[in-house]
């Protein structure tokens, strides 16, 4: 898998890893620009990850776009023999699946989905043969989601579920994109879960509603102080679903200034994911008991 250089303009480099979502890719574009960003090269003035790609941007006058490219390509071959091993942590973010917020909403919308006579929680679930809402929050929160990138709103994260291929959710878009999306609603296009941000328009399905910030760019919330979004690229998502009684709690807690999300430390290693992927994910959501 050798990655394709591009440039962009006179300040950019496009590089793609993959044309395709793996964890093998993401994995070595993570690799790449976080050796990137640990070698501080003078120059480098925005280093921006994605699901299988990433885009460098330099200053032409501090550094020559072709030793940029020299730079970028000498940390690929130094990726391909590095022990795929990433320190990061796991967080836990509560839904409410099927709750009413997302409901009202789908429910306006639904001459712009697939299946009018559905919910989206119960077209998933259809599609992807799991055995209605329950059997769909049991696949959908049982095992833990890379955060691959965060954008395209900001605080936005994308997430990949960390199993095999054959055992993904997999659900499209809407047909056409609604002009409402409630904020916090834990959404789902493709193979990618996300969570939005803020309330907005959006396409994907709508599964259920998170009373959990993720993104304050006033930073009144006590765990966004140091920084304005929750998530970076390489994080660990474990869902838990909670009951409506514990959203209306975790909200006024929340509001409160009391409330903050359990996080904890983890190592992930590629290679033993692939060796064991149920026991590895077991390993990881364990690290959340002692936080």
């Amino acid at each position: 898998m050798s990655i394709r250089f591009t440039f962009g303009g006179d300040e950019h480099i496009f590089a793609e890893v993959s044309e395709e979502m793996s964890l093998e890719a993401f994995f070595k574009g993570m690799s790449v620009t976080n050796a990137l960003h640990e070698a501080r090269i003078r120059g480098v003035t925005e280093i921006c990850p994605a699901n299988a790609s990433f885009q460098v941007r330099f200053d032409p006058d501090v550094i020559a776009p072709d030793r940029m490219l020299a730079e970028l390509q000498a940390l690929e071959a130094a990726a391909e023999t590095a022990p795929a091993v990433l320190q990061t942590r796991i967080i836990e973010v509560p839904v409410l699946y099927n709750d009413p917020w997302t409901h009202e909403t789908l429910m306006r919308f639904r001459e712009r989905h697939q299946d009018p006579a559905s919910t989206d929680i119960e077209y998933a679930a259809r599609i992807n043969g799991l055995d209605g809402i329950d059997g769909f929050v049991k696949a959908h929160s049982g095992a833990p989601w890379f955060v691959s990138m965060v954008g395209f709103v900001a605080g936005l994260p994308f997430l990949y579920q960390m199993v095999e291929r054959g055992r993904q959710i997999q659900v499209p878009k809407y047909l056409r994109p609604r002009t409402d999306t409630p904020g916090l609603t834990v959404g789902h296009g493709g193979c990618f879960a996300c969570i939005y941000s803020v309330r907005g328009a959006g396409g994907y399905q709508m599964f259920g509603i998170t009373p959990m910030p993720i993104y304050d760019p006033a930073q009144r919330v006590p765990y966004l102080r140091d920084f304005m979004c929750l998530f970076r690229p390489g994080d660990i998502v474990k869902w838990k679903p909670i009951t409506r009684e514990e959203y209306d709690h975790t909200l006024a807690e929340v509001e409160a200034g009391r409330w903050t999300p359990r996080i904890a430390p983890v190592e992930f290693s590629l290679a033993g994911f692939q060796a064991d992927i149920d026991g590895t994910n077991a390993r990881i959501m364990e690290a959340l008991n002692g936080h």
